[in-house]
């Protein structure tokens, strides 16, 4: 009984539209405060969840290395086929109209909470925008990016850009596709899905730290929680969202799978956010498209049957490590607590 409860309540944190909103866009929220302690964060509803995901993680990789994986890897390449011969220009595409947004609003350095007062950045934002239009002109673009996310840590701090590798990532990815390079064989591709990995990871964190900062929401649309407790609810929320971000950097059908689940997130949320949501995700949308329809096949058989048996250690080992990390991190800036 227990296990189906846990199992509602986290395929309900996968379909709740305000779980999913990047909670700094439309509440308060207070970066420097005392989050909840690991001790509370470590409680038996959250080690429950964190098993289902790791057996349900575990269950997946076992489902591609069986007969259903090659089946469902084929399948997933012959409805991606356009997806993947465009993924360039549909990424550049929504860059575009990310920064042709910020221009038009003006005010916002990256996302809807970083706001600036310079008069010049939209117009720094709308020559990033025509720069998309050019392949030879994208390492001007991840340079641009670079001063933004720059500018955003001198007014905000490292520890709030910390919610943001993502940009970073996708400067990269314009970077080594303008300049045509591939550093230590690694794809432009893989690295800016290496920094979504890590941002959503991160963010899945902020759910169990601050859950409280979300509850403005659920106020305001309560049968979003489908009757569970609001703190068992973000718990459940964090959890799909970090077992679907590790999943990006696995196995070549597990993080297509995961990217077409974190997409259908990320598209649900704007139905009841809107405009603001639309302009904000639409960078991470746009790279997931892309990882969703992405064919490579880099794992070895060997290789993917040892990642079989690795996925239930390395799901925990990063779990540990951004958990922690998350509070450590928080504690050296801001010398707050961690239990």
């Amino acid at each position: 009984m227990k296990s189906r409860v846990v199992f509602t309540a986290a395929l309900a944190a996968v379909l709740a539209t305000p779980a999913q909103a990047h909670v700094k866009w439309f509440c308060a929220y207070d970066v420097a405060g005392q989050p909840e302690g690991l001790a509370n964060v470590l409680c038996d509803d959250f080690i429950s969840l964190t098993a289902l995901a790791m057996a349900f993680f575990l269950w997946a990789c076992l489902l591609e290395r069986s007969v259903l994986g090659p089946m469902a890897m084929a399948a997933l390449d012959r409805s991606t086929t356009w997806l993947r011969r465009n993924d360039e220009v549909i990424i550049r595409g929504i860059l575009g109209y990310f920064f042709v947004s910020l221009w038009n609003i003006g005010g916002i350095l990256m996302t809807p909470e970083l706001k600036t007062d310079l008069a010049w950045v939209p117009w720094m934002q709308l020559a990033m925008a025509a720069c998309l239009l050019w392949r030879a002109t994208l390492p001007l673009v991840s340079l641009g990016i670079c001063v933004l996310f720059g500018m955003s840590v001198q007014a905000y701090g490292t520890f709030h850009l910390l919610d943001y590798p993502i940009f970073l990532g996708v400067a990269a990815y314009l970077a080594l596709t303008g300049l045509g390079l591939r550093p230590f064989g690694a794809r432009p591709l893989d690295v800016v899905r290496w920094a979504t990995s890590v941002t959503l990871m991160w963010a899945s964190v902020e759910k169990w730290a601050y859950p409280s900062w979300s509850f403005p929401l659920f106020e305001a649309n309560p049968d979003a929680l489908m009757g569970f407790d609001e703190m068992f609810f973000m718990r459940a929320a964090g959890v799909v969202e970090f077992i679907l971000a590790f999943s990006l950097v696995w196995t070549p059908l597990i993080r297509r799978g995961a990217a077409i689940m974190l997409c259908f997130i990320f598209v649900s949320a704007i139905v009841g956010f809107g405009k603001v949501d639309a302009i904000g995700h639409s960078p991470i949308i746009a790279v997931l498209l892309a990882f969703a329809a992405d064919d490579a096949r880099a794992v070895p058989g060997r290789a993917l049957v040892r990642r079989v048996w690795l996925a239930p250690p390395a799901f925990a080992a990063s779990l540990a490590v951004f958990l922690g990390g998350y509070y450590v991190v928080h504690t050296a800036i801001y010398g707050t607590g961690i239990l």
